[in-house]
């Protein structure tokens, strides 16, 4: 393991370039549960009523949806950034992070300081919500007040358009000027470092295979396996957070 630490803190000093991609494994080590897992919150649920369609055309589908979402920012909303987090935020400080690529929702990465024309949220934020109409946006602890006191899905004052949680459902579309950003950001990169991502969500999980076909080396670090395992320059199966702070106590020894 100090072997791969060290060899991943030497690619980073002598990397110009460097694109970070992040997924729930990063996220869980704040105590945000991975929903996708077994027991997660969208077992509890229907998955069929949180596609897009749904939501835009059946209130009951609206109601379903805000009781889910309600539950998922209860875990989100007073969670801290770990070591990882602080490690990526750190590694913007010393001039190396060309791009922070996220599938989280959470808002870690702000929390930790990274900055906003750094990171790229390709699954949107749950920390906001959005009128689908007019497009206002709406801090999410304003709106998550208004619900409880009128008990339904809330509606923009301004135009009365349907308000949602600034995130990606199902069957809508991915941000395009984000998700082009990140392929492009993918393929100039010349270090692609993945973190706490099983790489099974797609289009996001092809962007590390574009770096790699484009030239850059990758990084992988993340507790289980990923199918781009036999893409990886080095693979550190193990914690994100604990493994990100030794690399970066290790890139600072060596700038």
């Amino acid at each position: 393991m100090e072997d791969k630490i060290k060899q991943i803190a030497e690619m980073i000093v002598n990397s110009k370039r460097i694109v970070v991609f992040v997924g729930a494994g990063l996220s869980t080590e704040s105590g945000i549960p991975d929903f996708r897992s077994p027991g997660g919150v969208w077992d509890k649920y229907d998955l069929e009523d949180f596609y897009f369609q749904n939501f835009i055309s059946k209130e009951t589908a609206r109601e379903k949806y805000w009781d889910m979402a309600t539950e998922m920012y209860e875990s989100m909303k007073d969670a801290m950034p770990n070591k990882g987090h602080l490690a990526i935020a750190e590694l913007e400080r010393l001039g190396k992070l060309d791009c922070l690529i996220t599938q989280n929702i959470d808002g870690l990465h702000f929390k930790a300081g990274n900055s906003g024309e750094k990171v790229l949220e390709l699954h949107g934020t749950a920390m906001h919500v959005t009128c689908l109409s007019c497009h206002k946006r709406y801090e999410r602890d304003d709106i998550q007040d208004r619900r409880v006191r009128q008990g339904k899905a809330p509606l923009c004052d301004t135009c009365g358009g349907l308000l949602k949680p600034a995130t990606i459902s199902f069957g809508q579309a991915m941000p395009e000027e984000e998700t082009r950003e990140a392929y492009r950001r993918s393929e100039t990169c010349d270090l692609f470092i993945v973190i706490g991502s099983s790489l099974v969500v797609q289009p996001a999980a092809y962007m590390p295979v574009t770096a790699k076909q484009s030239g850059a080396r990758l990084v992988i670090i993340n507790r289980d396996e990923t199918v781009c395992d036999g893409l990886a320059d080095i693979i550190v199966n193990g914690p994100a957070g604990p493994t990100m702070a030794a690399i970066l106590e290790k890139v600072k020894l060596l700038t």
